[in-house]
């Protein structure tokens, strides 16, 4: 749950009101339990084992997809990290009162890339500490306020306050203006099948598996659906993209500075906590590449303690170029541009990596029935099918629906947030090609 589950997303879903939810749960069933049940599958064929998506997608569309797709998996997080750090330094400058430091584009790419420099720094020499910080960042950084925030709520509609319409105006079923939204609600449950892998430590994994991502389906409804409802219904106007969830805790603590001090520290904690646990994470599946002679071993070469340090140190320059592009080109607008921009963009890159999941997943299933599996997904070779297709056609709807300019993104800047997506994605889909054919051509 650590992996997918965040707070920084709230604001986005409460601008859907109760469509949110509808969105959350539909995600969740028709997309997210395809993905995990697929990933799972893949990752307990023999000879898939090693190398994660890298091999899962490079044993059935050849090499350079595989490549293709670890370095989308890895790639997002590089413009996943400025998100992350984005709702970090708005939540510090709100419950510090210094705004300049989120609205002011030169001071908020400074707290952004000192704070992503920091945190890497703490890596280098092992990730013990950090894996300790993340351990308990998820329950009291995450948890822990989505149970004190539906507490609070509960009291403060006792208390004789009405709901906002940004809740009631919604109807629970979407509209064609919601389809915008399709991929930010993905997001809600993207990394998932970064738990595959450990399809073997489990007991009975055929039995016991599939209850476990029926449970982990419930904690992603649950906390997104009740963070977001929860601005949605106390919140009127607008809601800030990485401000919104300390603007509801002031009304819910009713001003109390010392309170909502405290609250934005836990939050804090729990995002800094997630960024700190995939900055080495996601270098694991690049650093097999390199054994497979794609990538230099000189560059995934690890140190004393076991890190990869010129690769994070390659990851931390690409961080500081996306925080840079994002905040500056942003201009006048503020932060929600380059907010929504990022998470856009990484929902983006993500969703590649899964298209080319899915799509290797339905080739193993139709021309690779024969291998050994250690998880087979119940129902037969139709229903294998089935939920492929599926989670295929609502990822490739999922990319095209990004390019629509979502609600939180006024009118006069839509044509700047769809440039500036754009461009990036298009870069980035033709990075990981170039790099293998260059590679392959000089080894020739």
């Amino acid at each position: 749950a650590s992996l997918f589950v965040t707070v920084y997303e709230y604001p986005t879903f409460a601008g859907y009101g109760k469509t949110a939810i509808f969105l959350l749960l539909f995600c969740g069933i028709f997309w997210f339990l395809p993905l995990s049940l697929c990933s799972a599958e893949l990752s307990g064929i023999e000879g898939y084992q090693e190398g994660g998506i890298f091999s899962w997608v490079g044993k059935s569309l050849g090499e350079a997809n595989g490549f293709a797709a670890i370095f989308f998996q890895w790639f997002q997080v590089t413009v996943g990290f400025v998100t992350m750090l984005y709702f970090i330094v708005g939540t510090s400058a709100y419950i510090l009162k210094i705004p300049s430091i989120n609205s002011d584009p030169l001071y908020k790419f400074i707290a952004v890339v000192s704070l992503f420099w920091i945190l890497t720094a703490l890596q280098l020499k092992g990730t013990d500490v950090t894996t300790r910080i993340a351990k308990y960042g998820f329950s009291i950084g995450i948890i822990v306020p989505v149970i004190v925030m539906l507490i609070l709520t509960i009291i403060y509609f006792f208390n004789g306050h009405h709901v906002s319409t940004n809740f009631t105006q919604y109807k629970f079923y979407p509209t064609i203006t919601d389809l915008p939204a399709l991929s930010t609600f993905l997001l809600a449950y993207m990394g998932v099948e970064a738990s595959a892998p450990h399809i073997s430590e489990l007991v009975d994994a055929k039995k016991n598996y599939p209850k476990i991502l029926v449970q982990l389906v419930l904690v992603g409804i649950l906390t997104s659906a009740v963070g977001g409802s929860i601005l949605s219904m106390v919140l009127s106007g607008k809601i800030s993209a990485n401000e919104g969830v300390m603007d509801a805790i002031r009304r819910l603590f009713y001003s109390n500075d010392l309170l909502i001090f405290v609250f934005g520290l836990l939050i804090i904690f729990g995002i800094t906590a997630q960024v700190s646990s995939w900055i080495v994470s996601p270098t694991e599946g690049l650093q097999y590449t390199a054994k497979q002679g794609i990538l230099s071993e000189k560059l995934t070469k690890k140190n004393g303690f076991g890190v990869p340090v010129k690769l994070l140190l390659l990851q931390g320059v690409i961080v500081t170029i996306w925080a840079a592009l994002l905040t500056f080109s942003s201009g006048s607008a503020g932060g929600t541009l380059s907010f929504q921009t990022a998470i856009s963009l990484t929902v983006l890159i993500y969703l590649s990596a899964y298209v080319l999941l899915f799509f290797a997943y339905l080739i193993t299933t139709v021309k690779k029935g024969y291998l050994k599996r250690s998880f087979n997904i119940p129902g037969g070779k139709l229903l294998k099918l089935i939920l492929g297709i599926l989670g295929l056609c609502i990822s490739v709807l999922a990319i095209a629906t990004t390019f629509l300019v979502p609600k939180s993104i006024p009118d006069f800047e839509g044509k700047t947030y769809v440039l500036m997506l754009a461009i990036s994605y298009l870069i980035v889909i033709c990075v990981p090609y170039c790099i293998y054919y260059t590679i392959k051509h000089k080894a020739k």
